[in-house]
């Protein structure tokens, strides 16, 4: 009975000793950040699989930072066994619940009426690929896949692509102002409460560099434009590897 009351005593007198030391390296993971870049938002810091280093949020980006707070890595931290991209896979998290906040009331969806997928458009009424995807609406809907669009005109507030994407929220039938305005129509110039800033927030937050830009409902980047039964065959992919 003595034995076993030391024994748990000593056991319970290591879980400070080892709290204390994660939380003086996440303390320095914290200030060799904020040495690289004042007034970073962070947005979570936790362990990485790999021994000595932490994984940190920062403004949405994924970056390697080692315990001392000497070492910063950036780009994907690969599981060779397991072949699965680590950092993705945190990114796809970042991202799925990024879109969840755009819900039904922000979006201009083409689906089928049992979509076996949907996904996430963010688009520009004047890129081309995005005409192009556009073009397709019908194939993609027959294979199932719901294509729903969230604005992000590249060039940013206040450009021609900008004021487009407002006329076409603010318009009678947003479906069918699109798709004319992917088509080159000059829509009547409109204004009213319109999510086009939120969208834009929301796709350089979560990375979108360039349209059209599509996600997964899991928060998977599928790429830019994806022809139609590819873009079938990478959701069935994804839909395999639990995804």
């Amino acid at each position: 009975m003595i034995r076993s009351l030391a024994a748990a005593a000593l056991a319970f007198a290591f879980v400070p000793l080892a709290t204390h030391a994660a939380d003086a390296d996440e303390k320095k993971v914290r200030e060799a950040i904020q040495s690289l870049v004042p007034g970073a938002s962070i947005d979570s810091i936790a362990k990485a699989p790999v021994p000595g280093l932490y994984e940190v949020v920062l403004s949405g980006q994924v970056v390697y930072v080692s315990g001392d707070g000497r070492f910063l890595l950036q780009g994907s931290l690969y599981d060779i066994a397991g072949r699965t991209d680590l950092t993705e896979r945190t990114r796809a998290r970042l991202r799925r619940a990024g879109l969840e906040e755009a819900g039904p009331d922000r979006r201009i969806v083409f689906a089928p009426e049992h979509p076996r997928y949907r996904v996430t458009v963010f688009t520009d009424i004047d890129c081309g690929y995005c005409r192009r995807l556009h073009q397709q609406i019908d194939e993609y809907n027959r294979l199932g896949i719901a294509i729903e669009y969230l604005f992000f005109p590249r060039s940013g507030p206040g450009s021609e692509s900008w004021d487009k994407a407002v006329s076409v929220w603010c318009s009678d039938d947003r479906r069918k102002a699109l798709t004319e305005a992917k088509a080159g129509v000059l829509l009547d110039k409109k204004e009213c409460s319109n999510p086009v800033q939120a969208d834009w927030e929301l796709g350089n937050r979560i990375g979108v560099n360039g349209t059209p830009a599509v996600f997964s409902a899991s928060g998977a980047q599928l790429g830019g434009y994806v022809p139609p039964e590819q873009m079938l065959q990478r959701l069935e992919q994804l839909e395999g590897e639990g995804g």
